[in-house]
């Protein structure tokens, strides 16, 4: 599962093209754009980040009533947002 849908990917794209376009004129404004951009789109991902650990603690946070089971499905969620991570 990727970390951002395809829309937000394509919006992302989208802006950042907008940004590029701008360099010949405003070189300085343009790099400001792209900063602020970069900005965003990793805000995006710690949002996304939060949301997923929020959902497995949610899930984990039983006490003593957590079966084994549960613990290796959470394992394995973390697991795969981290290999999701990597691949960027």
């Amino acid at each position: 599962m990727p970390l951002f849908s395809e829309s937000e990917m394509r919006d992302f794209r989208s802006q950042w093209s907008k940004v590029q376009i701008g360099f010949v004129d405003e070189p300085r404004r343009t790099v400001e754009d792209a900063d602020k951009l970069v900005a965003a789109v990793m805000q995006r991902l710690a949002e996304g980040f939060a949301n997923e650990r929020s959902g497995l603690e949610k899930q984990l946070d039983r006490g003593d009533n957590v079966s084994t089971e549960d613990l290796r499905l959470g394992l394995q969620r973390y697991h795969s947002f981290f290999d999701r991570l990597l691949n960027l």
